[in-house]
Order: C-alpha cells, then structure tokens, then sequence
C-alpha cells in the first residue's frame, strides 16, 4: 500500500489516485538564467525517482515541469549580456535539457513555460478579478490574501505570521500601492525597455506564482494528485498557487503536496543555493564525474532527507555502484554456459526481495531502505553465479530484477559486449602463453588488456573479463 508524506497535513496518506492507475503530478521546475546547480539537479533527480517507481508499479504518470523563462533575474541576465531575455532563456533550457538527460531524467509529459501562456494567465487572472479575490492598480495586479480562507495551511502558518516574511519579497513602493502588505502579484505593469506583453491593465508580465497555477491546471485539471517541489517553495510560491487556484475554480488543487530537501555543503551543512554563491553547476561537475555516479548519489537519498555533496560521497557512490555493475557482469558472464530451466529456490529467493523492495517503496519512497534489498539481492547474484552449476531462466530473472530497479534510480549499465572478437583472441593467446608457462608473455598480454580498460578475473569457468 503506496503512502505518501503530505506536507499539506504532515502526515504519511495512503496514495489514492483521482483516476485509478493514473497519476497527475506536477513539478516546479527552474527559472532558467543559468546552468542548474545540484540543488535544482536534486529536486528534479527526486521527483524523476518517484516518477519512474509509479511507473514500475504499473501507473501512467502525466508529468507536467514548467520553466520560468520570464523574471527578474532572467531580464538582468539578458541586459548584462546585450542579449534578448528569451533568447537567453532558451540557451539555458537547452542546456538544462542537456545536462538532465546526462544524469539519466526523462523528459516531463509536457514542459510548458510561461512566455507561451500569456493569454492563459491573463484569462485566469481575469477570473480573479470577476470573483473579487484580485484588484488593478496602475498597472500592477494583485491577489487579496485576506480573503482566501486557507491562505498559510500549506506552511502550517497564519496570516499574521507570514506577513513580515511576504513583505521581504516586494519593495517599499510596491508595498504601497497594495490594499495589504500580504498581498502578492498577479501581473506586473513593464519597466522601460523590458519584455512585455498587452494585457488589459496595460503592457507587462506575469509575477511568478500565477504561471504555475495556470500551466498545472490547463494540462492537467482543476484538481491533480500531487504538487511537488523543494522544501523552499512552501511559501510563498505554492502557498500561493494554492490560493489562486482554489479561489479560481472553487476546487481542491493537489491532493497530496511533496517537498524534497535541500542539497548542502562545508561543515556547517549550509544549504547550497545561487543567492548563497555557494552553488556548483551540474554543467560543471559533469567534465569531470560520471553521471551515472553523480545520479546514484543524489537519488540514494530518501526525497524528504538533505544531502551532503562531497567528494568522498561521491567516491562512495562510485564504489557502490561498481559492485552492482559487478554482480550484473558476473550473471551476465554465467549465462554462456547455464544450463536450461529455472531454479525453485533462487525464484522464490527473488520473490522474497521483490517483496521487500516494494513495501520500503511503498513507505513514502524510502529509497534508503530500497537500496538495502538492491545490495542484498546483488550478493545473491554474485553467490548465484559462483556456483558449478546455474540455470539460465535463474540468472535472466537475477539481471532482470536489479535492472528494473536501478532504473527507477535512473541508473543503467551499458551492454556487456562478451564476445568482442579482438579481447577474446588476446584472451586466447593468453591463456596459450600460460598453459605453455610463458608467464611473462601471459603477464604482457593482461597489462595491454589492462591499459586498454579490460580487467581480467581467472575462474574455475575460465578467464572472464569486464571494462574497468
């Protein structure tokens, strides 16, 4: 029984979809005026995990990302490099497509942006004029946060509280013209010389928080079943979509509500973040580590837990995915001479961890707890494989299990070409060299074999091989 932690009602819910076998999840993604950092790559690497394990539990997930290619920050960005602001937006789309791919993220059902649903949320915002819940002003448009009732649940504050923390997001002069500090904006009237669009209060652009409220509830409904993002969008931004969104169509907006935690560095545990200047880009980090690597280490994490980035981490990642590329390798070699059939005790060894795996997934994606059952079904593999004589259905089911899981990880291994003509001969000749004790011919041919990436184990089966 699938439960998810809802920060809505902190609490653990069992998952009831609105269709059944369907799911509707919507994630925040990135305003994009610079490469990601790992603290994007991580919210973006969680909610994939939950994705793919919906979808290995038979779900079809419509899975709905947005980009913020209108802000701010993207119009600084542009004015300092001469450059258009969506031109600029697009550059780093493409390069967050890019690195995402790299670090194994399926692409989202749809990844709408802001600047193509001008006339969406300029309808929506309409509507919330009609109900009285949004009023103009000279320009600017904006939500009255009084009259939403529920306004603060999500971040489990009221009014009161939250309103010194909103007037930290708007300026003196913006904080004037409203009919309260707390009230946020729905539309902005355009500076000179910035992107802008008509509208009719005038040339301008929509503030943050109406986008996603618009894009989540043109593809995928009034209602979803989940909202997801990093634990910093609580408030104000999903607090807010809350608001708008339930003020506009009377209805419940998300069902369930999933937040990750942040990504963090030094010793002081500081949460890494590009207003910090603390952030490493994932641009970056890709010259020089393994993506696969850089996947695992930030998908082993339970969603809702931080994560430390460091070196050593990350070194532990590497080692503990060699020993599950390993154990495929080892099944993958066995299956040249098993023999037909399955083995009884091995199916019912692997239904056992099957069991295992699901009911620690199941428990609001405890991947922690998943990745236990991951290893302790990779020992029974290596233990499988040692043995004199296996069974070929056996070991098909072996490798078959653990790529099924560690693609909800997002990890894959590349296929394992074991009868490369050219390693096979030196293999030959090697074993040739050694059966006629010409050791140092037998040692010369394992070293170029070595310096070329191919690592040589001697079995009772024969001399094996694998890439390094």
């Amino acid at each position: 029984m699938l439960q998810l932690y809802n920060t809505l009602t902190r609490r653990k819910e069992v998952f009831k979809p609105l269709v059944p076998g369907k799911v509707r999840m919507y994630v925040c993604g990135p305003t994009v005026y610079n490469y990601i950092h790992i603290g994007n790559a991580r919210s973006a690497i969680a909610f994939d995990t939950i994705r793919r394990y919906f979808e290995y539990r038979g779900y079809q997930v419509d899975y709905v990302s947005n980009f913020t290619d209108v802000d701010d920050k993207i119009i600084n960005a542009a004015k300092a490099e001469n450059v258009a602001p969506l031109a600029l937006a697009q550059r780093y789309i493409d390069a967050f497509m890019a690195d995402t791919a790299a670090i194994g993220i399926e692409p989202a059902t749809a990844h709408p942006r802001a600047s193509a649903m001008i006339p969406e949320i300029i309808a929506f915002i309409q509507a919330l004029i009609a109900k009285g819940y949004a009023y103009a002003v000279d320009g600017d448009v904006y939500y009255r946060v009084r009259k939403f009732p529920h306004y603060g649940d999500l971040a489990h504050k009221n009014i009161d509280e939250l309103e010194q923390g909103a007037s930290q997001h708007t300026a003196d002069a913006e904080t004037a013209r409203k009919e309260d500090p707390i009230d946020f904006a729905l539309w902005k009237g355009a500076k000179p010389g910035e992107i802008s669009w008509a509208s009719p209060w005038g040339e301008g652009r929509p503030g943050w928080h109406i986008e996603c409220s618009v894009m989540a509830t043109t593809l995928l409904g009034d209602t979803i079943d989940i909202h997801a993002g990093g634990q910093d969008l609580e408030f104000p931004h999903h607090t807010n979509e809350i608001a708008q969104s339930e003020a506009k169509t009377g209805k419940k907006f998300a069902n369930y509500w999933l937040h990750n935690g942040f990504v963090t560095v030094g010793d002081d545990d500081q949460k890494m973040s590009k207003s910090l200047g603390n952030f490493i880009t994932v641009h970056d980090i890709l010259q020089t580590v393994d993506p696969m690597v850089l996947r695992f280490l930030m998908a082993g994490t339970q969603y809702r837990r931080p994560i430390r980035y460091s070196e050593a981490g990350l070194q532990e990642a590497a080692r503990n995915l060699e020993k599950l590329h390993n154990a495929d390798t080892n099944v993958a070699y066995r299956l040249k001479d098993a023999q037909a059939g399955a083995d009884a005790t091995v199916t019912a060894q692997v239904a056992e961890k099957q069991a295992q795996f699901i009911a620690a997934m199941d428990d609001d994606f405890n991947v922690q707890n998943g990745l236990a059952v991951v290893y302790e079904l990779a020992k029974l593999m290596n233990e499988y494989a040692a043995a004199t004589t296996v069974a070929a259905e056996s070991l098909t089911l072996l490798q078959t299990t653990l790529r099924d899981w560690l693609a909800i990880f997002g990890v894959h291994f590349a296929a394992t070409e074991l009868l490369d003509a050219d390693v096979d001969e030196l293999i030959q000749q090697r074993d040739a060299a050694r059966a006629a004790k010409d050791f140092a011919k037998s040692d010369q041919i394992r070293d170029e074999l070595a310096a070329q990436g191919i690592l040589l184990e001697d079995t009772p089966q024969g001399t094996r091989w694998r890439r390094k």
